[in-house]
């Protein structure tokens, strides 16, 4: 059953997705419907999931699923990686791009391949207090709280260790 995000409990579980590119307003428009329609039906052994999803950024694709109400199994996890990989295929963009995302000075998201961080570190080009993405999180409170942070409250913070904050 599709809830909007904005109703998904706290402790909802959520994966995010990143595209390897940033989506156009028609393609995050088809995303959005798209989403909404197999989340409606989504299901766990024949019973439904309440669950949501968004596209924030026009970049990462947000599943959420309220634990409490039904548990989502391996098959229905799954299911999610399809809907986005055939979704994926159709707009020729990769749902599953691993590089780091952050904001630039421009304001902009843009991605560095994570064999890059140490030189973009070095150059500056990726600070301290870069905001950058953390699509490893699990809630959505960890969401609300920790998807963008600044590099030095990440997993990043070890490039940084010899640098004031």
């Amino acid at each position: 059953m599709y809830i909007p995000f904005s109703d998904l409990d706290l402790e909802a579980r959520v994966w995010i997705y990143q595209a390897n590119r940033e989506l156009t307003k028609d393609e995050t428009a088809v995303l959005t419907e798209t989403l909404k329609s197999a989340l409606d039906n989504w299901d766990a052994h024949g019973k439904p999931l309440t669950a949501s999803g968004k596209v924030f950024e026009h970049r990462f694709v947000v599943i959420g699923v309220d634990e409490r109400d039904e548990m989502p199994s391996g098959c229905s996890i799954d299911k999610s990686v399809h809907w986005l990989q055939q979704i994926g295929s159709q707009m020729n963009v990769d749902f599953f791009d691993r590089s780091l995302a952050y904001i630039n000075e421009q304001d902009q998201v843009v991605t560095i391949p994570v064999s890059k961080i140490k030189q973009a570190v070095t150059e500056e080009t990726i600070t301290a207090s870069t905001t950058v993405f953390d699509n490893q999180i699990a809630t959505k409170a960890q969401w609300l709280n920790r998807w963008k942070s600044p590099a030095s409250h990440t997993w990043l913070a070890r490039y940084f260790s010899d640098q004031p904050v």
